[in-house]
């Protein structure tokens, strides 16, 4: 059965699961920023992608092992992680590779995700989570590894869903690859303009017809989603995950998720293969 652990630093609390070593709370000063989960829209909150983002072609891959077989985003986010570390501040999960694992995606794995409460030099309270992946096995490990945290809009239940933001810390001008809904692969080749030399992105709930617009090179890779009329809001730093998935379900669902990668969806052009620049190598 999963097993839930809660910490807490000032008014910021946080509460994890042991399945999916998902971040199910996290509320400041009383109020709940997590999305908590809703059927008509969506059911998760803030789930581990792992070893995909994303979707293969048909869900299915040649590798280097053997055939891939994995739903989007992968297999952590319904498997029940190891408790291994646990105190005040911090608590650690982990999940290794086993008979069920091998027989989808053919490579032995460890995945750590860690999250801590810590004070920066300014005072402030941040959550801190964290990914490791390290490889058991003597083949090379292709793997993507991402977050999809998902985030009450409005935010503290403020305003409208339009009063908000994605704000960028510098401006700038950037084209989104296509994505096909249907399959939800990446074109490259057909992409399209978000942001012309501004360091917000307005958000409607018509911005999400498109479906998740996939950003690049994220300036100072960091992003905030911000109520623009009360300051409100939650600031996401994520340095080495070069990709920020940016999505919210068809309904006019009152969510908005900001999430961290370190690769993406299969392209257009990669026939079926686990290769490409997106894939990260462990040997």
């Amino acid at each position: 059965m999963p097993t839930q652990t809660n910490l807490s630093l000032g008014t910021l609390s946080i509460t994890t699961s042991s399945l999916g070593a998902e971040l199910q709370s996290l509320e400041l000063d009383g109020h709940q920023y997590l999305w908590q989960g809703d059927a008509r829209w969506w059911t998760g909150r803030s789930p581990i992608l792992f070893p995909i983002v994303g979707r293969l072609h048909d869900d299915r891959a040649a590798s280097a092992s053997g055939e891939v077989t994995l739903p989007r985003h992968g297999l952590a986010r319904r498997r029940e992680f190891s408790l291994v570390e646990s105190d005040a501040g911090h608590v650690v999960y982990e999940l290794r590779s086993d008979d069920e694992t091998l027989a989808s995606f053919p490579y032995e794995f460890v995945l750590r995700m860690s999250y801590a409460l810590v004070r920066d030099d300014q005072g402030r309270t941040l959550l801190e989570q964290g990914f490791e992946v390290s490889n058991p096995g003597d083949v090379t490990l292709p793997f993507v590894v991402g977050g999809h945290p998902a985030f009450n809009v409005p935010v503290r239940g403020e305003g409208a869903f339009e009063d908000h933001d994605l704000l960028f810390s510098t401006p700038w001008t950037y084209d989104a690859p296509a994505l096909d809904i249907p399959t939800n692969i990446l074109d490259w080749q057909h992409p399209w303009q978000v942001l012309a030399d501004t360091d917000r992105l307005a958000l409607t709930h018509r911005t999400f017809d498109v479906d998740t617009i996939v950003f690049h090179d994220v300036p100072g890779s960091v992003a905030t989603l911000v109520n623009r009329e009360t300051g409100h809001g939650v600031e996401l730093s994520f340095a080495g995950f070069d990709y920020l998935g940016v999505w919210s379900a068809a309904g006019d669902a009152p969510f908005v998720a900001v999430e961290p990668w370190c690769g993406c969806s299969s392209g257009v052009d990669e026939q079926g293969a686990l290769r490409g620049e997106a894939w990260h190598d462990a040997a």
